[in-house]
């Protein structure tokens, strides 16, 4: 048996990067899905769906590294349901019930600019002469 979901959306959140007991890396984010439309009456609409995502190992490193609040991604992973296979379900604060669709993230494609380079971090290289190039 196979399920698979993908999605893509804007991350809501800087990822959050913890460690397991055993040292295994993990990351956290939500996307943000939107969906616009225009009625038959020329109402437009817009609904917004939002995923938490999880990704483990090698893949949480690089999202932790290269991913920010506001960045355009594509999410293909699986669909993590409660006991009885549905959304998580809550009610919220303000007594309003919501549920949490959450997707354990076998692939992360980074589509937005990459970051500007003042928050890329480059490496320093040494000056080199013309002497030492090889050809």
């Amino acid at each position: 048996m196979y399920q698979s979901v993908v999605i893509v959306g804007y991350l809501g959140t800087d990822p959050e990067m913890r460690y397991t007991p055993t040292g295994v890396p993990v990351t956290s984010f939500r996307v943000a899905v939107n969906r616009r439309w225009t009625t038959p009456e020329g109402e437009q609409k817009e609904k917004t769906t939002w995923f938490r995502v999880t990704a483990w190992r090698r893949l949480a490193e690089t999202c932790n590294e290269f991913l920010r609040k506001g960045r355009l991604v594509l999410v293909e992973g699986e669909l993590e349901p409660d006991e009885s296979g549905n959304p998580r379900i809550w009610v919220g604060n303000d007594g309003v019930v919501r549920a949490s669709y959450e997707i354990t993230a076998r692939r992360v494609k980074f589509l937005g600019p990459a970051p500007s380079a003042e928050e890329a971090t480059f490496e320093e290289l040494p000056e080199v002469s013309e002497e030492e190039i090889p050809f």
